[in-house]
């Protein structure tokens, strides 16, 4: 196969928000070719209308067409629902191939589940992307199976830092990867939705409210970012003893906003490694048929 992306022939199974957040990076970057991308879906014609025509990707949910996709693929992409799982990969099993690299963007699925499910010893890659990836400011974690070479380690990272950070980890840390930056994004807009609501209820129009919490949440994220300091250290230097900021984290102390935040990215790790072991097991009879 290519060794290199902009030639790869690339096959996304799943035409939902994560598949067109990857898609996006790679076409805005230039590091994948449109008319080398082939997205594919089970019925949802419309969707598929729109990647085509947003993106100028191949796309269909023919099922001989999405056969030949998969069989022509250098590395096939694994976008369905954990729900969805089951039934796709017996209909995916016979078109792949052990000279493919396979992509699995499956919250909680591991990559002995997938060899399992798929009776095969393909490459694999498990990754944890986020939805930021959309702008190209994502963060991925990402684990490789044993039969991963150089080249596809390379291919897989390549891939996901057209889309921002990668992070590589091993695959026992993917879930806690899952609850930091996977579902990260969702901590910070609902703690900017309740900035915006407090704004609000102190008397600012929505539109000043919003502005003003956008930009200062950016403007923090950024402060870490090019001053390189610890986030303690720089909220440490905007806390005055007595002063406004001090009583503002004295009430979130009482309301427990740092166990809270760890509660939360356990309570990720937690569901999503139950989502991965909730997703059965051929049985015996669909193996022999």
């Amino acid at each position: 196969m290519s060794t290199s992306l902009s030639q790869a022939k690339i096959a996304f199974v799943g035409a939902g928000s994560m598949a067109e957040a990857i898609i996006r990076g790679l076409i805005e970057t230039k590091v994948a070719q449109p008319q080398n991308l082939y997205v594919m879906n089970r019925s949802d014609q419309s969707r598929l209308a729109f990647l085509r025509s947003e993106y100028g990707v191949q796309a269909t949910s023919d099922i001989l067409t999405k056969d030949t996709f998969l069989r022509e693929a250098d590395v096939v992409v694994l976008c369905m629902k954990p729900k969805d799982v089951v039934s796709a990969f017996a209909e995916l099993q016979p078109q792949l191939n052990e000279r493919q690299l396979l992509v699995s963007v499956i919250a909680g699925l591991s990559i002995a589940k997938a060899e399992s499910l798929l009776q095969t010893h393909m490459p694999i890659v498990r990754t944890m992307p986020n939805t930021s990836s959309t702008i190209g400011l994502g963060a991925t974690g990402m684990s490789f199976s044993s039969k991963v070479n150089d080249t596809f380690k390379q291919l897989a990272t390549q891939m996901f830092e057209a889309v921002g950070i990668v992070t590589i980890v091993e695959e026992e840390k993917l879930e806690i990867v899952t609850g930091v930056s996977g579902s990260g994004p969702a901590y910070v807009y609902y703690f900017m939705e309740a900035m915006i609501k407090a704004a609000i209820e102190g008397g600012l129009t929505e539109e000043d409210a919003r502005q003003l919490t956008l930009q200062t949440v950016l403007g923090a994220a950024h402060m870490v970012q090019h001053t390189q300091e610890n986030p303690a250290e720089l909220r440490r230097k905007v806390t005055s003893p007595n002063g406004a900021t001090q009583a503002s984290i004295e009430a979130l102390d009482r309301f427990q906003f740092s166990e809270a935040i760890l509660q939360a990215v356990f309570s990720s790790a937690e569901r999503a490694k139950e989502m991965g072991e909730q997703i059965a097991a051929p049985s015996p009879i669909a193996k022999s048929s």
